[in-house]
């Protein structure tokens, strides 16, 4: 196991199998030195914990625990096309899509999630730039969406 995967396991979490994608497209890709991954739902065990507008049916605080479980989802999907977390240099860029009651505008604290759980794990290999936006609706009316991009070690 990786000192990545080994810290996933300090948290209490583990690292998912990478979720099936619902149209057509790759979990993640690689590009030179970079992974891209794809928007990546919430799903556990192939399903979605929670449904619904984040401010309205779901909580800020539920939802920013879903975008925790995108992020690792992302990192699965980074790992089944380098093998290895452990070759992450570092984490470039996140961006967070948060299905949002027409009211709320909280978006950047949901996203906090995904960004808290990635400097958890990786430390100063986490810290990256960010996007936050709320949206109309997301696939399967999942609450949020994260796709990650990292570098990575040749």
């Amino acid at each position: 196991m990786s000192a990545v995967e080994d810290k996933i396991a300090e948290l209490g979490l583990k690292l998912p199998q990478v979720v099936p994608p619902l149209a057509t497209y790759q979990p993640a890709v690689r590009s030179g030195r970079y992974v891209f991954t794809s928007g990546q739902l919430p799903m556990v065990d192939g399903a979605l914990p929670a449904t619904g507008k984040v401010g309205a049916e779901v909580t800020p605080e539920a939802a920013a625990e879903l975008a925790a479980t995108c992020a690792l989802n992302a990192l699965a999907a980074v790992k089944s096309v380098i093998g290895d977390l452990d070759r992450i240099e570092r984490v470039v860029k996140v961006v967070g899509f948060v299905a949002s009651a027409p009211d709320f505008t909280g978006q950047p604290g949901v996203v906090n999630g995904a960004s808290e759980l990635l400097g958890a794990i990786l430390g100063d290999k986490g810290v990256h730039a960010r996007s936050a936006v709320g949206v109309a609706v997301l696939p399967v009316d999942a609450p949020v969406e994260v796709e990650i991009q990292v570098e990575i070690a040749e």
